[in-house]
């Protein structure tokens, strides 16, 4: 697995203009094949007039699942150099729709090529990116008397804590990076006197 992969910080549109054609770039994180379609059927609905809405993606940590479409522009001349702008960027879990008003000007090949891949880029320049780290997902459980002093500590130390949970015992979930997993173990048993349970989960990824 990848140990850490770039995506969009948030969903949104960049405009740049090039000899009168308006290029409208929609990003936005998609977790699925299905998200990513999802954006791209809603960008289109938007822009029933428009002269194009050529698209890229990718999606999978290790860039699994990658599709363009140039969308009646000339063959290779948009969804391709969106994709290239995307993975050159090493961007992930990312959908690119380019909506172009065509101005009355034919930009060429080359102008076209230039123009998509540089309304992605300008997009992710304007829109930001977060690189987000592979963790595994860890579940201690404690008792009361110990809980609030563990979750001090554990944050106090850089921890990431994602949920407290308080039954007839208090569950406690983090990421840690899986390189930290053994000497967590022995700072635990340290820290609660060997009393805390530690249960090693999955794996996910959340913001480095």
């Amino acid at each position: 697995m990848q140990e850490r992969y770039r995506t969009v910080a948030r969903e949104g549109v960049h405009e740049i203009e090039i000899n009168r054609s308006r290029f409208l770039c929609t990003l936005a994180p998609a977790a699925t094949e299905q998200e990513a379609q999802n954006v791209i059927q809603r960008v289109r609905k938007e822009h029933p007039t428009a002269t194009h809405n050529c698209f890229a993606y990718v999606i999978g940590a290790d860039a699994g699942v990658q599709k363009a479409s140039d969308d009646g522009e000339p063959g290779g001349t948009a969804g391709v150099p969106m994709l290239q702008m995307l993975l050159r960027r090493e961007i992930r879990y990312a959908v690119a729709v380019v909506t172009r008003y065509y101005g009355g000007v034919k930009l060429g090949a080359g102008g076209l090529i230039r123009a998509y891949g540089g309304a992605v880029g300008e997009a992710l320049d304007a829109l930001g990116t977060v690189t987000r780290q592979r963790f595994r997902l860890v579940t201690v459980t404690v008792n009361h008397q110990r809980a609030g002093k563990l979750e001090n500590d554990l944050r106090a130390t850089g921890r990431a804590v994602r949920e407290v949970r308080y039954a007839e015992a208090v569950t406690i979930e983090l990421g840690l990076p899986d390189a930290d997993v053994d000497a967590f173990r022995d700072w635990l048993a340290d820290t609660t006197a060997g009393t805390a349970a530690l249960e090693l989960g999955g794996e996910a990824y959340q913001d480095a």
